[in-house]
């Protein structure tokens, strides 16, 4: 399957000038854990990296820091991977384990972001995935005791 069918395509953005303060405040006001850190050259949203509350909290408040005198891309993960909408969705839990990452942008053909997939995205397509699984061994339990009287 590939992981455009399942990222979560309603994504909250900001721009690496945003301060660390507004980033806060928009991750409350949408109740999310991340922001796309994106440009916009020619009218598309591309990703050029990813904030989580994480980086919040560890780069800023732990440190004791005012969270209103740093911007974004002062903290932002920069090394930004990305999947690609036709990518298939194991190959993508493959490389956010291997990364240890959580979170992962997804993009278009034109590099410009689609959508977002998290580790919560793919338990639930695991989860439905297994269903079926079990669906095949209850419905060959039927089939054996239909034909096997």
């Amino acid at each position: 399957m590939r992981i455009g069918d399942i990222c979560t395509l309603h994504t909250i953005h900001c721009q690496r000038d945003t301060s660390v303060q507004d980033a806060a405040l928009l991750m409350r006001q949408h109740h999310v854990g991340d922001l796309i850190v994106a440009e916009q050259p020619n009218g598309e949203r591309v990703p050029i990296g990813i904030l989580t509350d994480r980086d919040i909290v560890i780069s800023v408040i732990a440190l004791g820091l005012d969270p209103a005198s740093l911007l974004v891309g002062d903290i932002m993960s920069a090394q930004l991977l990305t999947a690609s909408e036709d990518e298939d969705v194991y190959d993508i839990i493959e490389r956010m384990r291997v990364n240890g990452i959580r979170r992962l942008p997804v993009v278009n053909s034109l590099g410009a972001l689609s959508g977002v997939v998290s580790i919560d995205d793919l338990l639930a397509f695991l989860a439905q995935e297994m269903a079926e699984l079990a669906r095949i061994s209850s419905g060959q339990l039927v089939y054996e005791k239909r034909t096997r009287k």
